[in-house]
């Protein structure tokens, strides 16, 4: 199956939405309308670009829109120093996590497949290390991705996340359990695709991931782990981008119901946040919302009282 990419203007989709017949109802979030046209689906999304695919997804191409050349002619993809495999040349499962550093907010990891046909079209969609990104480009990319790209997503909410911790699960822990549930997902969903590696953004030796995980890892003989992974195989750059997106829209949810900007990381501006939030809510409402371990709550405590000294 072949895919292609576009950016088309607003006339142009105009003018190839009238050409053929496009759903525009009961889309995924991100999605503007989509068609099966002959053997190729064709995906308009609301950032204006336009994805072919299916096995004449060029032809297809070409005939609705002639005066656009095709964006994922093959390339080479240039090995990083830092690794020995070019996992981009290969079909991979990457799993990486957001959230993890932030005070306010869940953790939430994502395993995704790339397989080789779709490396091209995913660096043409823009993919990239997360960290590079903006939030409003995590989320235009992210609500792209998760139509079309395997994926297994799953959050851990403060109140599971403080259990957990109560309990004596260290962070690492809890990210060892998620990331081969997700791995785990992933694998069920390929049924006979070709999996050649599953890519983990290392947060810790792999002897001490595997002693973690509550169960087997899938397919430990393909499983790599790797150091700023994101820059060294686009199946994690694309799991981190689902997995920031989702962290993402829960800080904008979060927001939303306590009508400010609830601030990501754990700065002195988080500790002045939590603070005020203790003062207006109490403590145990601030602990719903964060990580209790982090340091932030003993500093956001210590500025409530002196404040009142």
């Amino acid at each position: 199956m072949g895919n292609i990419v576009h950016k088309l203007t607003n006339t142009e989709i105009q003018t190839l939405m009238q050409q053929i017949d496009f759903d525009t109802a009961q889309l995924p979030q991100g999605m503007k309308a989509k068609t099966k046209y002959k053997s190729t689906v064709i995906s308009i999304y609301n950032s204006n670009k336009v994805m072919f695919q299916g096995k004449d997804a060029e032809a297809i191409a070409q005939q609705l829109l002639p005066k656009k050349t095709a964006t994922t002619s093959p390339s080479t993809t240039k090995q990083t120093p830092a690794t020995s495999i070019a996992y981009n040349q290969f079909n991979c499962i990457g799993s990486d996590e957001a959230g993890s550093g932030d005070y306010f907010g869940p953790l939430t990891v994502c395993a995704a497949y790339v397989s080789t046909e779709n490396v091209a079209i995913l660096k043409t969609l823009g993919v990239d290390d997360s960290k590079k990104l903006t939030d409003a480009k995590i989320v235009e990319l992210a609500e792209q991705l998760v139509t079309f790209i395997p994926h297994s997503l799953l959050t851990l909410d403060n109140d599971c996340y403080n259990d957990k911790q109560h309990t004596g699960w260290s962070q690492v822990k809890m990210k060892a359990v998620l990331h081969n549930e997700a791995i785990k997902n992933v694998v069920t969903k390929l049924n006979s695709a070709p999996l050649d590696y599953i890519v983990v953004d290392q947060f810790a030796e792999p002897k001490v991931y595997k002693r973690y995980t509550l169960s087997a890892l899938p397919c430990e003989s393909k499983t790599q782990f790797e150091t700023k992974g994101e820059s060294k195989s686009i199946a994690i750059a694309a799991a981190s981008i689902i997995s920031r997106y989702a962290f993402v829209k829960h800080m904008d949810k979060m927001s939303q119901q306590l009508n400010a900007t609830v601030p990501k990381g754990a700065s002195k501006k988080v500790d002045l946040f939590a603070a005020k939030l203790i003062e207006r809510h109490g403590v145990s409402f601030l602990d719903h919302l964060s990580k209790k371990h982090f340091a932030n709550r003993n500093k956001a405590q210590q500025l409530v009282t002196s404040k009142y000294q």
